[in-house]
């Protein structure tokens, strides 16, 4: 689906636009049609009218003239005739109750005369006019183009002497005339609502929506985000107030937990040197080569700690980087490299340092323990992943998960030189989720283990502002 259509604010303006399209078929389809009855009740009411007057003229003229009345009255859609019997053979139906009273009120409102009437629709075409002549019923139906859906109506009054008055004729459904005022004010109505809408969306609604949508992303890759304005309806404020608390108390927690782990490592340092100079002391050489081997490893581990601790309190500034180019610089600042297969025009914004660190701790597990590392990339529309793969032992299933804790160590020796201090994986993979991102690890087919870097995109927004910069 296109972004567009795929928006809130493209749905709306195509929702306002469909309903304003319906409305506006709908009042122009009732409008015809209230025309076109409009149309032919006159018309009906004319020849009631006509009909009227013929029967008093007839009542009223000698029998002499009579036919000639008739002649005169004819036209060619209404047509007049006199018998001895009525051409409409059972009384009037209910349709026919105005055309009857109008009939009845034109002949002076007499209750006793007799007044038969009956209305038909003539659904295909124009029916045979045999009282016309031929041309001229030719004519008729070529204006008409035998297309047009007809009323036909027969009317019997009774008049002097026990004869009936035949009355027949016909008229048409009127064409359908769309005018051009309803279509220009369907646009000018359209334009106003669509206006006035944009603004709604822009300003009050899709606005602060889109906002709250980038600083939920910003926050989510460890950024600084201002508490965000309080605008647009109270379902907005709402939201956005409550990211404002959410982002308040994560700050706090994240702050104090920094400050707890750094004071703990700071703190530590001042036993552990003390416990150094005493185990310097001991005469023993094999107790006092023991004692400063573990007060070593603690000291290192309390130096890591520290250097985690700076490293999620970090005030260091987002970039967007280019990530070939990155990584690149990487290998080249590595002393024993790594072979990289890159794509270029990636970019990613991040702190550049906090993910060297993050990587650089990857890269080196995988030289150390997997015999060199093997870095490629690959990305979707919305993510980048870095593989770094190694022809090592790989990992037990088991372990693939635990190895990410702080001070967990595969090598059991717990000696510095072959296992570490057993946070270097633990860094990396809380540098990368500051990101937004995430560290997996899975064992390789062909042996040895496969680091999975994803990190973030740069949005299009930050796209947008990166190309103004």
């Amino acid at each position: 689906m296109p972004r567009a259509i795929d928006s809130l604010r493209g749905q709306l303006v195509l929702l306002i636009i469909a309903a304003l399209a319906v409305a506006q078929t709908i009042s122009l389809w009732l409008f015809v049609d209230e025309r076109g009855l409009a149309v032919r009740a006159a018309l009906g009411f004319e020849a009631a009218g006509r009909a009227a007057n013929v029967a008093l003229l007839l009542e009223e003229a000698p029998q002499s003239l009579q036919q000639a009345i008739l002649r005169a009255a004819n036209s060619p859609l209404v047509r007049f005739d006199l018998s001895d019997i009525p051409a409409v053979d059972h009384e009037s139906h209910t349709d026919g109750g105005a055309v009857e009273a109008r009939v009845r009120g034109l002949l002076g409102g007499a209750k006793d005369r007799e007044i038969r009437v009956e209305l038909h629709e003539v659904e295909h075409g124009i029916p045979p006019m045999p009282h016309l002549a031929p041309e001229m019923a030719e004519m008729h139906l070529a204006m008409m183009r035998g297309e047009l859906s007809a009323i036909e109506m027969q009317l019997s009054i009774a008049v002097a002497n026990g004869q009936w008055l035949n009355v027949g004729t016909r008229f048409e459904r009127p064409p359908l005339q769309w005018p051009w005022a309803s279509f220009v004010g369907f646009g000018i109505t359209a334009a106003i609502i669509l206006v006035t809408a944009f603004w709604f969306l822009l300003t009050r609604l899709t606005g602060p929506l889109l906002r709250v949508s980038r600083a939920a992303d910003r926050l989510g890759r460890g950024e600084a985000v201002d508490p965000l304005p309080l605008i647009g309806p109270s379902e907005v404020r709402g939201l956005t107030r409550a990211f404002n608390r959410m982002q308040a108390r994560l700050t706090r927690f994240v702050a104090n937990r920094t400050r707890l782990l750094a004071a703990l490592g700071h703190d530590l340092r001042s036993p552990l040197t003390a416990m150094r100079v005493r185990a310097e002391m001991v005469e023993e050489d094999e107790t006092r080569e023991s004692l400063v081997a573990s007060v070593e490893e603690m000291q290192e581990m309390v130096d890591a700690t520290l250097a985690f601790a700076r490293g999620m309190a970090s005030a260091e500034a987002y970039e967007t980087v280019e990530l070939s180019a990155y990584l690149k610089q990487l290998r080249t600042d590595m002393i024993d490299g790594f072979t990289l297969d890159a794509i270029d025009s990636l970019w990613v914004r991040l702190r550049p340092q906090s993910v060297r660190r993050a990587l650089r701790n990857i890269i080196d597990n995988a030289q150390r323990y997997g015999g060199g590392a093997e870095v490629t990339i690959r990305h979707d529309a919305e993510h980048v992943q870095i593989h770094v793969a190694d022809n090592g032992p790989g990992i037990p299933e088991a372990e693939l998960e635990q190895v990410f804790e702080p001070f967990f160590r595969l090598e059991k020796s717990r000696s510095r030189e072959t296992g570490g201090t057993g946070l270097g994986l633990s860094i990396a993979r809380t540098i990368i989720r500051a990101h937004g991102g995430e560290v997996t690890l899975s064992n390789r087919i062909e042996g040895g283990l496969l680091v999975t870097v994803t990190l973030p995109l740069e949005t299009e927004t930050e796209q947008e502002e990166r190309n103004m910069s």
